[in-house]
């Protein structure tokens, strides 16, 4: 027994390490010297300790804009995607609900087959969505892999419970909110994660969507970054420093990009297998 567990704890070790290793080799680099990087000499720990390109990337007042831009977005794209799936979910998880198979179907086929990029540029333009907040958050509101989730979720949860606030008076919406909700804080959790995290990375709408600079998510200011250094210079940067950002530049900007979802994870990932369900309905 003791061998066993000797063994499944360095295993363990083993898989955090390797895990690990390319968050850790990654923040290394954002904090490394040129030569260093190209040579291919950091590893676990920086060489040549540098902030250079942190102090030009985070003394540029279109970074903060941008980053708050991405905060605005990635809340209320957050908040309207919960609300239309947790709503859309419930309903279609009900059995009884006429046309039922007509809306997952419709669902579903959204999963294989779209417009194409012309027909959504060519809508989101007619309805006067460009340059605006409603062009990130609303096209993409609903995952339907998500949807599938959240519905198997409320499928699986015992129809004792709705039967009973039922006859104690609560209506349909009282219901959700009041039984089904406060029981479903794991997938709900889990959700939340997901659409922040999708939220939160995504640049491709709004360098489709948005021509103003002043709009843009900060992922948009850290592609223009990679893509050319080109904001170095704006932003305080001199001949001599910007090899140096040139270098490590994609490891400042996953560092940038990553760390608010890793403060946010720990909260969450609670929820995650918590049995919530356990002990609900008693015979």
């Amino acid at each position: 027994m003791k061998a066993f567990r000797a063994f499944n704890i360095l295993f363990l070790c083993a898989v955090v390490f390797i895990t690990l290793y390319p968050f850790l080799n990654i923040i290394a680099q954002s904090f490394s010297s040129e030569g260093y990087i190209n040579s291919g000499q950091v590893n676990l720990y920086p060489k040549g300790f540098n902030v250079e390109t942190y102090k030009v990337i985070l003394a540029d007042g279109a970074f903060w804009r941008n980053y708050g831009n991405t905060v605005l977005y990635t809340v209320v794209a957050t908040a309207i995607s919960m609300v239309l799936t947790t709503s859309f979910a419930y309903a279609i998880a009900k059995k009884d609900l006429k046309g039922r198979g007509l809306f997952i179907g419709l669902a579903v086929f959204t999963m294989f087959f779209n417009g194409g990029l012309i027909p959504n540029y060519v809508l989101i333009t007619s309805l006067g969505m460009r340059d605006t907040i409603w062009a990130i958050v609303l096209p993409n509101a609903i995952s339907v892999f998500n949807l599938l989730i959240m519905k198997s979720f409320f499928e699986n949860m015992p129809r004792e419970l709705e039967e009973a606030a039922s006859i104690d008076g609560l209506t349909q919406y009282g219901i959700l909110f009041r039984i089904v909700l406060p029981l479903s804080k794991a997938i709900v959790a889990t959700m939340v994660l997901f659409y922040a995290v999708a939220n939160w990375n995504s640049w491709f709408s709004a360098f489709l969507y948005l021509d103003k600079p002043d709009l843009f998510p900060v992922t948009i200011y850290l592609r223009n970054m990679i893509a050319g250094v080109t904001t170095a210079g704006s932003a305080g940067g001199t001949a001599e420093n910007v090899d140096q950002i040139a270098a490590n530049i994609q490891s400042v900007t996953i560092v940038l990009t990553v760390l608010p979802i890793l403060c946010i994870y720990p909260f969450v990932q609670k929820y995650f297998f918590s049995g919530v369900m356990l002990g609900s309905v008693k015979e």
